[in-house]
């Protein structure tokens, strides 16, 4: 499944832009902060319209601004693991996995409740509250909440990087098992290189 991504777009001062194709794998956007990673990645999700350029995944148009394409952001089946997780706080673990089930069209779906918490080692939390999580507990369940909306890629956004070493480590070995064990195509944003020098089988710099 191949990223084909030539995009631009200006945000107040800025003018952002990214010209790359990618073949499968792990494709990092590495650079310093504010240079438009995540700009990139969220115009890739169509969380962020292009001003102009081209955005095709396997083979498919998202967006081409000579074309008139501009695919709704729930056909694009990317699931998107942000930051800082954004668990429904209301929910418990099983709801917040089971909204990205309910998102997917039932033909589309690969993956099941079980197969994901066995997976990602969660069947132990699923009556808890979001609340009570760690931080590499909560990325988990984001995790698998995007794996169960059927995506055809994952959209990561700097999803190491709010928690501490052992926790780092913990969400590492599950992002090696996505890109290994599942071959699902991962476009991924950071700032760390030696983080990006384990995980990406291709890195696109992006300089701001």
């Amino acid at each position: 499944m191949s990223f084909e991504v030539r995009v631009e777009r200006r945000l107040g001062e800025r003018m952002i832009r990214a010209d790359f194709a990618a073949p499968g794998g792990l494709t990092a956007l590495f650079g310093p902060s504010g240079a438009g990673k995540t700009s990139v990645l969220n115009m890739v999700a169509g969380l962020l319209k292009p001003d102009e350029g081209r955005v095709a995944v396997g083979g498919e148009v998202l967006f081409d601004s000579g074309a008139g394409i501009d695919v709704p952001v729930r056909h694009r089946r990317s699931g998107y693991v942000f930051q800082d997780g954004r668990l429904f706080l209301h929910r418990r673990v099983r709801d917040n996995l089971l909204y990205g089930w309910k998102l997917a069209e039932p033909e589309a779906r690969w993956m099941t409740l079980e197969q994901a918490t066995d997976f990602l080692g969660i069947g132990h939390l699923l009556e808890r509250w979001p609340r009570t999580l760690s931080g590499g507990e909560a990325q988990r369940v984001a995790i698998g909440r995007a794996l169960l909306s059927a995506p055809r890629v994952l959209l990561m956004d700097e999803p190491l990087a709010s928690l501490d070493a052992p926790r780092r480590e913990e969400i590492m070995q599950v992002i090696e098992r996505l890109r290994d064990e599942l071959a699902l195509p991962i476009l991924y944003v950071s700032h760390d290189r030696s983080e990006v020098d384990r995980l990406a089988s291709q890195v696109i710099e992006l300089i701001g």
